[in-house]
C-alpha cells in the first residue's frame, strides 16, 4: 500500500500540531505549578508574620506586669500588629512587617532598659526567644518566597514558555522587599 503525498502531508501536519499542543500543555502546567509555589510561599510569609503578631499580646502582658510603659508605644505595637493581619500583597506584608519591627524594637528596648529585672523573668525570656525564632522563620519564608518568585519570573520570561505565558496571561510576580528605611538601625533615646 502506498500512501498518497497528501495523506503523508496531513499526518505530518497532525504530528506537528500534536507536538505543539503537548508543548503548550506542558508549558502551561509548568507555569501553573510555579505560580502556585509563589502563592504558597507568600502565604507562608503571612503565616509566620501572623505567628509573631500572635505572640505579641502575651509578650505585652508579661511586660505589663512589670511596668507602667507608655501607652503611645503600646498603641504603635498594636496598630502595627493589626496592619500585619490586614496585609494581602507581598508589598503590604513587607511594609506592615517593617512597621511592626520598628515598633517592637523601640518598645522592647525601652522597656528592658527601664526595667532590668524583667530580663530575669523566665516567661519574658521564653517569649523573647519565641519572637527571635519567629524572626528567623520570617527571614527563611522571605527567602523561600523570593526564590519561588525568581524561578517563576524566569519561566515566564524564558522562551518558549514566554509565549505560553503571554497567551494565558501569566504576569511576573513581585519580590518581597524591605520597606524603605528598614536598612537603618532604629535609634532608641531615653532622654
Amino acid at each position: 500500500m502506498k500512501f498518497k503525498k497528501s495523506t503523508i502531508a496531513i499526518i505530518a501536519v497532525v504530528c506537528v500540531v500534536l507536538i505543539f499542543v503537548i508543548a503548550l500543555i506542558g508549558g502551561y502546567n509548568s507555569l501553573v505549578t510555579r505560580q502556585e509555589k509563589v502563592e504558597n510561599s507568600k502565604s507562608q510569609i503571612g503565616n509566620v508574620l501572623q505567628r509573631r503578631a500572635d505572640l505579641i499580646p502575651n509578650f505585652v502582658k508579661t511586660v505589663k506586669g512589670y511596668s507602667d510603659y507608655e501607652s503611645k508605644t503600646y498603641i504603635a505595637v498594636t496598630e502595627a500588629r493589626a496592619a500585619v493581619g490586614k496585609a494581602t500583597t507581598a508589598t503590604e506584608q513587607s511594609e506592615a512587617n517593617a512597621q511592626l519591627d520598628k515598633a517592637i524594637d523601640v518598645w522592647v528596648n525601652a522597656v528592658t532598659e527601664n526595667y532590668p529585672e524583667l530580663k530575669a523573668n523566665e516567661q519574658y525570656n521564653q517569649l523573647l526567644d519565641e519572637l527571635e525564632g519567629s524572626e528567623n522563620r520570617i527571614a527563611t519564608a522571605r527567602k523561600d518566597y523570593n526564590d519561588a518568585v525568581t524561578a517563576y519570573n524566569s519561566a515566564v520570561r524564558r522562551f518558549p514558555k514566554s509565549i505560553v505565558a503571554s497567551i494565558f496571561g501569566f504576569q511576573k510576580a513581585d519580590y518581597f522587599e524591605n520597606a524603605p528605611g528598614t536598612e537603618k538601625v532604629p535609634e532608641v533615646n531615653f532622654d
